[in-house]
């Protein structure tokens, strides 16, 4: 990614931060609540899209667009670790599709070792045998 293009994003994401802390300081003043407006969600999914078309290639952006049909959740916690790393000036060049897929695998190696599932045998102790069950095989 050349400094121009993360210059851009850098630029773009501090206007969206003051704008967002324009709005709170407003609405604090008037005794509104910190949902945000309609109008406002809306621009910011549309300055996120933007930010995520120049960060992203083509084909990675596609295997991230088919990968949030699954799982959404992941895809939106990928998007938000590719911002917060452009925004950080960690990104050098566009994320490829072997990045991603790199990135994601090293994400399901975190989830997994968070949810390690674990097998519990449950045997029975002599003592718990019931002595009518012989009975029944004789």
């Amino acid at each position: 990614m050349d400094d121009s293009e993360l210059k851009a994003i850098r630029e773009a994401r501090l206007r969206q931060l003051q704008q967002q802390n324009q709005h709170s300081a407003q609405n604090n003043a008037t005794g509104a609540g910190n949902a945000p407006a309609p109008g406002e969600k809306s621009q910011e999914e549309e300055a996120r899209r933007a930010i995520l078309s120049q960060i992203f290639m083509p084909e990675s952006r596609e295997r991230l667009s088919r990968i949030s049909i699954v799982k959404p959740e992941r895809a939106r916690a990928v998007e938000d670790l590719i911002i917060q790393s452009a925004q950080q000036g960690r990104l050098r060049s566009r994320v490829s599709e072997k990045e991603l897929i790199d990135l994601l695998d090293q994400i399901s190696k975190q989830e997994s070792n968070k949810r390690e599932a674990k097998i519990v045998y449950t045997r029975r102790t002599i003592a718990d045998e019931n002595e009518d069950d012989d009975e029944l095989f004789e």
